[in-house]
């Protein structure tokens, strides 16, 4: 039998139901449920990956049908390079999730949680992603759009005893599904002037400007909420950390990339050719969201809600490489175009992987001391050293630290925003550098940010007996590390090699064909006399730096060592220690004004006026919510309020509605 790329999809797709299917059948045998069920979604990311690097390596165009639905409404299917990259993003993950998860949710095995319903979903929440990136007409897309997006909420709910829980579930639902209204209002349009709901009709339509302009900012709209972009974010944080952790790398990981898969798709392939006010929307959107998610970020406490703001941020990047491809393509300079569309392909690549490691090595910690609280962690490194040693290499990917992956594609961002002299608009040359100077202030709070994260909850001491008694986690939660965390160093070292695998996608969205890299060790984005780079080079120089320190201090005479000294107040205990919220206090401070802030301090004077007790508490509110989101609420409350007044409670009102809407049902039809 000839194993196709479409046949080695089937398998991706199968696998993914199957494991569905065991889980729901066997949930009297919930050891052989994890182990069997979580081996197929290990496959179903083998054919995933399979498929999306075939499509790359051997460019081609896969078009078929399901014969499912209606029998006038077929399931139209397109595997391209596009579609290709997405599913090997989708695939690497999964392979990862595949191996963390049996042990991950064991606990959930004799708990009151029914371990059926997560791995069910969990199935159908992959399948979902990946039958939107091969859907080709608009009834497919929504189709698989709400199976991902539904499922995706029962795993939000999952552990639905917590109010807290079913509160952000609830909020996630109602942003996904208003999203996806968005979205359905933009096909429509594309379907009035093309005739049919397949995708090549939409290719083949004459869209005016303005109507191609709204069509545009529903995209926007609708992708833009499920990717998080400010000031549609508000779900993000919310549904993120309350999931089961391997759930939150895929949600923060692959899923918001989905989001970004379609916005690409709608904008450079359905609607024909960009328009530079697009690009200057997406990039001015993107700054803001980059600036203000990793300023979020920053002041959290909770490490896994710091990682969901945190994606925010990484959704601004992407969007603004985006926007300045959009930008170079509507000002006929396809090179910076594809520069430009390499830097947020790359990043989206990239940071599906260092943020899933991020995710699941925070998942580590909550498995071995049920704790996610940064203030009460510390020491973590002498007591789970894998799972610190993997987590290091994530906060040093996304802190853009070289040789590995997140510097290669911000810098490649960075690379894009400065060729802007070469516009001829006066506005763009000033709003480029800007948006790259937000860029800059981004990345060096996002090393602090990270600094934060590592140094609170690995190093120093332990603050809580829980931390004290950790234990390092199973083999397979180790090795899903290590998988991801080897990605992230190899698509850092070796960036090159991994952006030949993109091209395809330039030729297919830009009509442009750029020339091959010569060589692995030199990355050059426009010429070496402008900047070059070279991941290997700095990882022989920092191997070098660090072999000479080594031999310095191993020839010199033994130290003796000692605890640091403690002013004479005795041995040094975890209260002497940085707190999570004290690491982030100067950036409070400095951009005060970004977040609403309750710091009340009360303090207890005792009868000889001497202060015998300090209480202190700080609240942190995200100004969208009283901005844009509490007068929504509130109309609705107030709405819900007045229809309410129709509920009477007798018999005969009732009837009347009824006979009274039958009339004017009847003279509507007439």
């Amino acid at each position: 039998m000839e194993t196709t790329p479409l046949w080695f999809f089937d398998l991706a797709i199968g696998s993914a139901l199957l494991s569905s299917l065991t889980f729901l059948t066997l949930y009297a045998y919930p050891t052989l449920a994890r182990y069997l069920g979580f081996f197929l979604l290990t496959l179903s990311g083998l054919g995933a990956t399979i498929v999306g690097s075939s499509l790359l390596i051997d460019p081609m165009l896969i078009t078929t049908h399901w014969a499912l639905g209606p029998p006038w409404l077929n399931w139209n299917l397109r595997l391209d390079a596009l579609s290709g990259f997405f599913l090997l993003l989708v695939g690497l993950v999964t392979i990862a999730i595949g191996s963390y998860g049996p042990a991950y949710i064991r606990e959930f095995e004799h708990g009151p949680y029914s371990l059926s319903t997560l791995g069910l979903f969990t199935g159908l929440f992959i399948t979902g992603m990946q039958l939107v990136l091969v859907a080709d007409d608009a009834f497919m897309f929504m189709v698989s759009w709400e199976l991902m997006s539904l499922s995706s909420y029962f795993l939000v709910a999952y552990q639905h005893f917590n109010s807290t829980n079913r509160r952000s579930a609830l909020l996630y639902l109602f942003m996904a599904h208003l999203g996806a209204l968005f979205i359905l209002l933009a096909f429509s349009i594309l379907a009035s002037f093309g005739g049919e709901f397949t995708f090549t009709a939409f290719r083949q339509a004459e869209i005016p400007l303005n109507w191609a302009t709204l069509t545009f900012v529903l995209g926007l709209i609708g992708f833009g909420m499920k990717a998080g972009l400010v000031p549609l974010h508000a779900w993000l944080p919310e549904a993120h950390p309350v999931a089961p952790s391997h759930i939150s790398a895929l949600m923060s990981g692959v899923m918001l990339k989905i989001a970004i898969y379609g916005l690409m798709r709608l904008t450079f392939d359905l609607l024909g050719t960009p328009q530079w006010q697009w690009g200057m929307t997406l990039l001015i959107i993107g700054a803001l969201t980059a600036l203000l998610g990793i300023l979020y970020a920053l002041v959290q406490n909770d490490l896994k809600r710091l990682l969901a703001y945190s994606s925010i941020e990484n959704m601004g990047i992407i969007s603004m490489g985006l926007g300045l491809s959009i930008l170079f393509l509507a000002h006929d300079l396809p090179q910076l175009a594809v520069l430009g569309l390499t830097a947020a392909l790359y990043h989206t690549l990239n940071h599906a992987l260092f943020k899933s490691l991020l995710f699941l090595g925070a998942g580590c910690i909550l498995h071995t001391t049920h704790e996610q609280n940064l203030e009460h962690m510390g020491g973590l490194i002498y007591r789970i050293p894998y799972t610190a040693f993997f987590f290091l290499i994530g906060c040093l990917s996304i802190s853009a630290l070289p040789p590995f992956n997140g510097f290669a594609s911000e810098w490649l961002t960075f690379q894009t925003a400065l060729q802007a002299p070469v516009l001829d608009s006066g506005i763009l040359r000033t709003l480029i550098p800007i948006s790259a100077a937000l860029l800059a202030l981004t990345a060096a709070l996002s090393a602090t940010c990270f600094v934060k994260a590592f140094g609170i909850a690995f190093l120093g001491q332990p603050r809580c007996r829980a931390i004290r008694h950790a234990r390092e986690t199973s083999w397979g939660m180790r090795l899903a590390q290590a998988w991801l965390a080897t990605l992230c160093c190899l698509l850092g070292i070796f960036p090159t090699t991994f952006i030949q695998f993109i091209y395809p996608i330039h030729t297919q969205l830009l009509q442009f064909s750029p020339a091959p890299i010569e060589g692995w060790l030199w990355l050059t984005p426009i010429s070496p006399q402008i900047a070059s780079y070279s991941a290997p080079l700095v990882l022989l120089s920092i191997i070098a730096v660090w072999g000479i320190v080594y031999l310095i201090l191993k020839n010199r005479k033994k130290t003796r060592r000692t605890y640091p000294w403690d002013c004479g107040f005795g041995p040094l205990n975890s209260r002497m220690q940085y707190t999570a919220t004290a690491f982030s206090m100067p950036i409070r401070r400095i951009f005060k004004t970004v977040w609403k802030t309750e710091e009340p301090i009360k303090e207890s004077i005792d009868e000889t006026l001497y202060s015998r007790e300090i209480h202190h508490q700080l609240h942190l509110a995200d100004r969208s919510w009283p901005i844009l989101y509490e007068p929504i609420i509130n109309w609705i409350n107030y709405t819900a309020r007045q229809v309410t007044r129709i509920q009477t409670g007798n018999i005969r009102t009732y009837l009347a509605y009824s006979f009274f809407t039958l009339l004017v049902l009847l003279w509507l039809i007439t």
